[in-house]
Formats: C-alpha cells, structure tokens, sequence
C-alpha cells in the first residue's frame, strides 16, 4: 500500500511561520465544501457543516485504502473562508451577518466520481444534516500572504492587522475572502496553543 503525506507535500501552503508574513502562491486545489451563514459559535448550520465534511472526506479516505488504487494518506485540515456582502461591517463584535464557506481540500488522485459514490454511501449509512449541501469544486487563489496565529480564535486581531499591514506597506491591496486553516483539534487542545494559519487573497 501506498502512503502519501500530502500536508508534507504542500508544506508551503499548511504550513506558516508565526513570526513573520510569507507571501504564497496558492494553486487550484479541490475541495469538499458546504455554504453558509450567521455566527459559527452559535450555528447549528455550521456545525452540521464541519460533521457531513469529515464523515464524507473519511469515507473518502476508506474507499482509496481499501480500492484498486490502495491509497492512505491524512485527511487534510478544516478550513473556512469568511466575507460579508458588505465588507466595512464585517466584525467579530457582531457575527450574525457573517458568511462563510467550511471546507476540507481532497487530494488530487480524489475524482469527482470517488465522490459521488462516498456521498452515497454517506447518505445510506448515517445521513448528516448537512450532507445535501456538500459540493466537491476546484478552488484557486494565487498570491497570497499568510501567518500563522497561536491561540484562541477571539485574539487573532493583532495577526490580521499584520498581514494587512504587509499587503500594503508591499503596495498590493486585499482581494477575495479572508481564509483560515485550523491545524489543531479545538476539542482537545489548549485554546492558547491553537494554530491557525490565516491567509489573505490579493492583487
């Protein structure tokens, strides 16, 4: 059987130094990807989201192990993009106008095919409540700056200012919506040892 460690692969892109902003290149990649929104903390929806993601991208994962293609690798890390239709009242003081995309990206031996037949089989066996609204799309976002912030989500202010600080001190300006990377298992891990990366889009 073959293992592949595709985080290990793209290094560069799930990976970020807390210390300094590093400026990326970010290829089309495809994704498993729910559509939301309103408040995470207080959402159902997002919630239901995160549990169809996983259970589809591990049945995924089973399908490929257990296959002609005998295939294992770790199943890649959530991921959010978060925007408001109007960006100047896009705040963490008040989330209810928040909109987001959750989402866990594939890799690239994952056909649209093995797809199909995982959510099939996701819907016969546990059928999540968000399952319907699970879409498999490419996704790509060029250049890039990224961190990575340490603790809880609530503090990362000061490590956004930075990116967008460096956006313009480099005479770029931001584009398209603001992503996070969780690497950390938030159910078990400190909230001040969480590691996010947080990426901004821009031209």
């Amino acid at each position: 059987m073959e293992t592949v460690d595709v985080k290990k692969e793209l290094k560069h892109l799930y990976h970020a130094s807390a210390k300094e902003v590093v400026q990326v290149d970010v290829p089309a990649m495809n994704f498993l990807m729910v559509d939301g929104e309103g408040d995470p903390n207080t959402s159902h929806s997002y919630a239901e989201a995160i549990e169809a993601l996983f259970t589809v991208s591990y049945t995924v994962k089973f399908m490929l192990k257990k296959g002609e293609l005998a295939i294992d690798y770790g199943v890649m890390p959530l991921e959010g993009l978060w925007w408001a239709d109007d960006m100047t009242t896009f705040s963490s003081d008040d989330k209810s106008n928040w909109k987001w995309t959750a989402m866990i990206m594939q890799p690239s031996f994952v056909t649209a095919e093995l797809i199909e037949s995982a959510l099939a089989e996701v819907k016969k066996k546990k059928n999540p409540a968000a399952i319907s609204k699970v879409r498999f799309a490419s996704w790509q976002e060029g250049e890039c700056v990224q961190i990575m912030h340490i603790g809880p989500f609530s503090e990362e202010g000061p490590t956004i200012e930075k990116l967008h600080h460096f956006i313009e001190a480099s005479n770029w300006r931001r584009a398209g919506k603001h992503h996070e990377i969780y690497l950390s298992d938030i159910r078990k891990a400190d909230p001040k040892n969480w590691k996010t990366i947080i990426r901004q889009p821009m031209e």
